[in-house]
């Protein structure tokens, strides 16, 4: 009987220890917080079970920094349009001393910690078309993020990380230059890739050369309010990216050409770029750059969900 006793409380302290935590964020008080940033700070360090973060309504002017020590967080917003993150720090700002912040350090949102998800936020950089400017930067690996939005001009997503594999699914990223940029391996699944104008590049990719999956677009639409032929879906920011657009629907603000070498011809034979059975005015494969490949069937096959992020499965929110 003790023995019994026993395991039932065992099995209660587990169920304890690994059940779901949550908190709310409100800035009328009504929460357990009035800002992000305090509800991530009262997160356990390094927790193996889940947090949710739900966030109300509101416009939340502040820079949040998700800790390499705050794992397994998810911050799900009371509606998309409505929860915003933002903060307006950009490249040339001056810091305390003087000096320039340059672009790591201008991100609204950063993201250190593993297993980050969120649902139904805004992220935005709102200082405006006055050059880097982040709305997100984003570390840590396993990062997932389902109807988001990312708001900015230039470099508005840093997927920063190497090694770190990424997720965004159903999301829309509006920009102008680079606006999808690093060395993270990213699935980008169902998204709106928004061109604004005034920009010429969605993707900076720095994939390196011993990773063999960089940024892959699969069903995505991809527009924008730019001139016609102003857009290439990428350019090298590091010789040996990797890009890969399947079954998208490109608009007519993507040009001919397609991609862009960075004003260095020898990236065209180090960086991988390719297409495959998109749509759309964009898609103008015989205008191609001859350095981009169009799949094959047979080397589509390597693009799913399971080998691209390795293994790990997204959990929807």
């Amino acid at each position: 009987m003790k023995e019994l006793c026993w395991l039932f409380l065992l099995f209660a302290l587990i169920n304890k220890t690994n059940a779901e935590k949550r908190i709310v964020v409100a800035q009328d008080g009504s929460g357990n917080y009035k800002t992000v940033q305090e509800a991530i700070h009262a997160v356990s360090d390094f927790s193996t079970s889940k947090t949710v973060i739900f966030v109300k309504k509101g416009i939340y002017k502040e820079r949040v920094v998700v800790d390499v020590t705050k794992t397994n967080i998810t911050l799900i917003g009371e509606d998309v349009n409505e929860t915003v993150l933002t903060y307006d720090n950009y490249a040339l700002r001056l810091n305390s001393t003087g000096k320039a912040l340059g672009t790591s350090r201008t991100a609204s949102f950063y993201v250190y910690g593993a297993g980050f998800s969120a649902k139904n936020i805004t992220f935005q950089n709102s200082a405006g078309p006055v050059g880097q400017a982040l709305a997100i930067y984003v570390k840590g690996d396993q990062a997932a993020f389902f109807n988001c939005r990312f708001l900015g001009f230039q470099d508005t997503i840093y997927t920063h990380g190497l090694g770190s594999r990424q997720y965004y699914k159903d999301c829309y990223i509006e920009g102008t230059t680079d606006f999808i940029f690093g060395a993270g391996t990213v699935l980008f699944e169902n998204c709106n890739i928004f061109c604004k104008k005034g920009g010429r590049y969605i993707s900076a990719a720095s994939t390196l050369d011993t990773t063999r999956y960089g940024y892959v677009f699969l069903k995505c639409k991809i527009d924008g309010d730019a001139p016609e032929n102003s857009f290439a879906l990428g350019r090298p920011w590091r010789p040996y990216a990797k890009v890969v657009y399947l079954y998208c629907n490109l608009g007519n603000v993507i040009s001919g050409n397609g991609w862009d070498n960075w004003q260095n011809p020898a990236n065209e034979k180090t960086a991988y770029y390719a297409e495959y059975k998109n749509t759309g005015p964009g898609y103008k494969r015989n205008e191609r750059v001859a350095w981009s490949h169009q799949l094959t069937d047979d080397e589509a096959k390597i693009y799913t969900k399971t080998l691209i992020l390795n293994g790990w499965k997204p959990k929807s929110l």
